[in-house]
């Protein structure tokens, strides 16, 4: 510490203190100019236009450029035999990095917002609007990723040990390469994955799926693992690569419409057609049948019921399954008032017996004719 501030020197003519000056001007002065650049950019562009959201977005770390540029000016015109003038440098150029890959990253982010402005997701028929967000989302969050990395790998670049250690490296490539390609496997097959995803699109934010017995909704997608919302507040974390290698049900690939089926079982003695017109007056009140599909077929039978099936389509899956309950339990009221007896039970078939044989008439009882 010595070293670096000796208390011993006249430090009114020690030459740090006019770089210490210099460097709280420059950054005073960048802060400054950042904050009028950023006032007057908002002014002409607002919030209205691409430029003007993205400046918003990336303000918060752009604003700190200036300042550190200004300050590596100062710190780059010192001299070099000054102690600690290497360190600063290369802190300097460290924090410079640092603020221009997140002001990049929130850049990415900005402008995949805006895009997806247009594209709402809360209307019935959203399938060009899922695949917008699946493609933006996917692909800006792989940009980010890779923009870190980036960002991260210059950083570290500026230190000399670090430059050392990559020629070390490349002197020995094949080992390196296949020492990073096992350990970095999975994140670049996610990667991979999520490149494929965007795409072809399997899947798309807020589709409906069926993964491993589980139904949910897409709720995000990120550069590596997608979030299933479970209808019961659950949230599935599935990796990316799964969805390539396994197969799943998508209920909304091509359209969100989807029919949905209510099983009854009934007597055999169970009127078809007031059942089929009972169903006509169930979907009928319900506001969530879209009117396209309406059946009622008898699908099977055992030996104590018959298995009755209804067909009743709906704009999604959510209000699907509410008019499949609707349903379900409006036949089953229907048949308790109307036809009690048509509900299921069980007979048991009376097997008729032989009437039994009269008694044959005793030896005492039998008398031989008179002559």
């Amino acid at each position: 510490m010595t070293d670096l501030f000796p208390w011993d020197l006249d430090w009114p003519n020690h030459p740090w203190l006019g770089i210490g000056l210099q460097m709280v001007a420059a950054l005073v002065l960048g802060l400054i100019a950042s904050r009028i650049a950023f006032r007057v950019a908002d002014r002409a562009f607002g919030d209205r236009y691409l430029l003007g959201h993205v400046i918003r977005r990336a303000h918060p770390p752009t604003q700190l450029v200036l300042p550190l540029v200004g300050a590596g000016i100062v710190l780059g015109m010192a001299e070099d035999t000054l102690p600690g003038m290497h360190l600063l440098r290369r802190l300097d150029l460290v924090l410079i990095i640092a603020a221009l890959t997140f002001a990049l990253a929130r850049v990415i982010d900005g402008t995949a917002d805006w895009s997806l402005r247009r594209y709402r997701l809360d209307v019935a028929d959203n399938l060009a609007a899922r695949q917008a967000h699946t493609r933006t989302r996917v692909l800006s969050r792989t940009l980010i990723f890779l923009t870190l990395l980036i960002g991260l790998s210059a950083a570290l670049m500026t230190f000399p040990a670090v430059r050392k250690i990559g020629v070390s490296l490349l002197a020995s490539a094949g080992v390196a390469g296949l020492v990073a390609g096992l350990a970095a496997k999975s994140v670049l097959g996610n990667l991979t994955a999520g490149l494929q995803i965007a795409l072809t699109q399997p899947i798309r934010i807020d589709d409906v799926l069926v993964v491993q017995g589980e139904w949910g909704r897409v709720e995000e997608i990120t550069a590596t693992y997608v979030v299933l919302a479970i209808w019961d507040k659950r949230r599935l974390i599935i990796p990316l690569q799964w969805f390539i290698e396994n197969p799943f049900a998508n209920w909304t690939h091509t359209t969100s419409q989807i029919i949905g089926t209510v099983f009854v079982w009934v007597d055999f003695s169970t009127p078809l057609e007031p059942l089929r017109a009972e169903l006509t007056r169930i979907l009928k009140d319900a506001k969530e049948w879209d009117g396209q599909v309406s059946v009622l077929q008898v699908t099977d039978w055992n030996t104590s019921a018959v298995q009755l099936r209804a067909l009743c389509s709906a704009p999604d899956s959510g209000r699907s399954w509410d008019l499949c309950c609707k349903v379900r339990e409006g036949l089953l009221s229907y048949l308790q008032r109307e036809h009690p007896d048509s509900l299921p039970r069980l007979r048991i078939a009376d097997t008729p017996t032989a009437a039994p044989a009269p008694p044959a008439p005793s030896a005492k009882a039998v008398t031989s004719p008179t002559p």
